[in-house]
C-alpha cells in the first residue's frame, strides 16, 4: 500500500468520511483540505434520483453563479455581421460567421461557450460531429442561441453556467475556485442546488437529491447533508 504524503495525512484528519456535513462547514473544510500549487477548481457532484433515459425526467438548466466561476471563459459568437460589434462590446473574444464556420471545421474549438442567433443555426448545426462531443453545440435552453447577443454574452462572461445530469443521473458543475472566501463557495452552490430542486421532475419518484458532494480538483469528497435543500 502506498504511503500518505504530509499533505494527505492532514487532509485525512480533518476530513470525517462518515459524516454529513452543512454546506457552510463543507465549504470552509474542502479549502483546508486542498494543498495544490494552483488555484483548484472548487465542484459540485449531485446524483440525483431520474432515469435521464425517459425525456421526462431529464433535468437540464442555466444558473447565474452569484460570485461567478472564477474561469475566463473564452466566448465566441456566430452571427450575422449587425450583430459583430454588440457581441465584441459585451465582451466576447470571437465574433462572425463564415469565417469561424470553416475554422471550426477544420478542427479550431479554442473557446469554452459558443452563442449563436436562431437565423444560422442551421450552419452551425452542421458543425455537430465537432462541436456535440466537445460540449459547445449552443442551445436554446442554456440561452446560448438568442438574438439577445449582448445580454448572452454579458451572463456567461459574469458566471452564468448551464448543467445537464449525465447518462449516470449525476450532475457535475464548476462552482468557484479554492481562493474563493468559504461564504462565496457557499452561496454559488445554494444557488445551483435550489435550482436543481426546482427543476424536479414530476415524474420523478422517491429520493431526489440521492447525494451531494464537494470537493475541489485534487481534494476527496466532502458529503452533504441535503434535507436543507429538500425543505
Amino acid at each position: 500500500m502506498a504511503k500518505l504524503t504530509k499533505n494527505q495525512k492532514a487532509s485525512v484528519a480533518k476530513l470525517d468520511a462518515t459524516k454529513f456535513y452543512s454546506l457552510a462547514e463543507a465549504a470552509k473544510l474542502v479549502k483546508e483540505i486542498t494543498f495544490t500549487k494552483f488555484d483548484a477548481s472548487v465542484d459540485l457532484n449531485i446524483r440525483l434520483g431520474v432515469d435521464p433515459r425517459k425525456a421526462n425526467q431529464m433535468v437540464r438548466g442555466v444558473v447565474a453563479l452569484p460570485h461567478g466561476t472564477g474561469k475566463t471563459v473564452k466566448v465566441l459568437v456566430i452571427c450575422t455581421p449587425d450583430k459583430v460589434k454588440e457581441a465584441l462590446d459585451a465582451g466576447a473574444d470571437y465574433a462572425g460567421l463564415d469565417e469561424y464556420i470553416e475554422k471550426i471545421k477544420g478542427g479550431w474549438t479554442d473557446i469554452d461557450v459558443i452563442i449563436t442567433m436562431p437565423s444560422v443555426m442551421g450552419k452551425v448545426g452542421a458543425l455537430g460531429r465537432v462541436l456535440g462531443p466537445r460540449g459547445l453545440m449552443p442551445n436554446p435552453k442554456a440561452g446560448t442561441v438568442t438574438m439577445e447577443i449582448g445580454k448572452a454574452v454579458t451572463d456567461i462572461k459574469a458566471g452564468k453556467i448551464d448543467f445537464k445530469v449525465d447518462k449516470t443521473g449525476i450532475i457535475h458543475a464548476s462552482i468557484g475556485k479554492v481562493s474563493f472566501d468559504a461564504s462565496k463557495i457557499e452561496d454559488n452552490a445554494k444557488e445551483l442546488l435550489s435550482t436543481i430542486v426546482k427543476l424536479k421532475p414530476s415524474s420523478a419518484k422517491g429520493i431526489y437529491l440521492k447525494s451531494v458532494t464537494i470537493s475541489s480538483t485534487m481534494s476527496a469528497g466532502v458529503k452533504l447533508e441535503t434535507s436543507a435543500f429538500m425543505n
